[in-house]
């Protein structure tokens, strides 16, 4: 009888990708990544632990998106006071905060609980191609296929 594996926090490799997100678009590139930061490329894959790896974007200030949503995506924030609701436009959440959609776009994609903030916080955003993680000497990942 073969039993199923599961994984263990402290026997889980992670490795780091670097993804170059100019004239990508927004949502398929951020589906994606979750899947990266989750682990779920990887065989031993276990749904209540953390197996993903870190995930590094660059020029998330040239992603792009289709159709109007450049006008039309809203972003909504809420202070909790009343009449306290913001909302902002995708371009001009683009011109202010370049990595904030990008990274918006993640998170809704990871689980909406302690597990998903411990994964969230293994994605590194930067609007330009520059990024201080070369001592981790992270792999290029060029095309948008799962990696095996």
């Amino acid at each position: 009888m073969n039993k199923t594996y599961s994984a263990k926090p402290h026997e889980v490799e992670r490795k780091w990708y670097l993804i170059d997100a100019e004239n990508r678009e927004l949502g398929r590139l951020a589906s994606l990544t979750a899947n990266l930061l989750r682990g779920k490329h990887k065989p031993e894959y276990t749904p209540h632990i953390d197996t993903g790896d870190f995930v590094i974007i660059i020029n998330a200030d040239k992603v792009k998106v289709t159709g109007k949503k450049e006008t039309d995506k809203y972003y909504y924030s809420h202070s909790g006071y009343q009449g306290g609701l913001k909302t902002i436009n995708f371009k001009d959440m683009m011109q202010k905060f370049p990595t904030r959609a990008m990274e918006k776009a993640v998170k809704g994609m990871l689980p909406h609980n302690s597990l998903g903030a411990q994964q969230f916080k293994k994605l590194k955003v930067y609007a330009g191609s520059e990024h201080p993680h070369e001592a981790q000497q992270p792999v290029e990942w060029k095309d948008l296929e799962v990696i095996k």
